[in-house]
């Protein structure tokens, strides 16, 4: 189980974090980035899964620039509350929290970056700016809008093919513009597919992409 610390950006603004240990020496880390939905209880399930698969692993609360404490459950409710304070994080405050989370881990080694939903828009963006040594988005919605961007590093995109949100004929755009990148379409899969805690969860894209995720963690950091 991880808990709870306080990072500072370089612009001196300070934000929560959870921070979750691996037993042994780790062998790299990576910085775990949320949904529109908070770090709540399935980002801190996420980031303490990566800590038992051998990493340091963090995950920095991305809306505290807007609102403190905000943990929010899967209900209409919650998404558009969370939608309503996304508004209120600039993508270029965003970068400095995430390079700030990055440098509080990057004693363990290479660092990668792994986002859902707003965090895998969030997750190109570590890949373009941030200074990560490796990527891994989740049907991240933002991403087609930031291919004038170029990664530093290598990526890896995972996306449902049921996506409400994400029309196909955009991760194509994706495929298209970054070549480069490993992106991958789960037959029948929808939004949010990762998260047990969502009607969109499916075991099946779940394990075949975390397995993905660990392997391409595995061979860049």
């Amino acid at each position: 189980m991880g808990k709870f610390v306080e990072l500072t950006a370089a612009d001196g603004h300070k934000f929560d974090a959870y921070r979750a240990e691996p037993a042994g020496a780790p062998k790299g880390a990576i910085v775990v980035i949320q949904e529109i939905f908070g770090v709540n209880n399935h980002i801190q399930a996420v980031t303490d899964g990566f800590a038992a698969d051998g990493y340091l692993a963090v995950a920095p609360a991305l809306y505290d620039r807007a609102e403190r404490k905000v943990d929010l459950g899967y209900d209409e409710e919650g998404r558009q509350k969370g939608m309503a304070v996304r508004e209120g994080v600039a993508w270029d405050d965003v970068v400095k929290d995430i390079i700030a989370a990055r440098e509080s881990v990057s004693s363990a080694g290479k660092v990668g970056i792994v986002g859902y939903c707003y965090g895998g828009t969030v997750a190109w963006l570590g890949a373009c700016k941030g200074g990560f040594d490796a990527a891994v988005g989740y049907y991240g919605g933002g991403i087609h809008t930031m291919l004038d961007l170029n990664a530093g590093c290598p990526v890896m995109l995972h996306f449902g093919e049921k996506d409400q949100g994400i029309p196909l004929e955009n991760v194509d755009m994706i495929r298209e513009a970054k070549s480069d990148a490993d992106i991958y379409v789960y037959d029948g899969a929808g939004h949010g597919f990762l998260c047990d805690e969502r009607q969109s969860y499916d075991e099946a894209a779940t394990n075949l992409s975390r397995g993905r995720t660990l392997d391409f963690f595995g061979s860049n950091l």
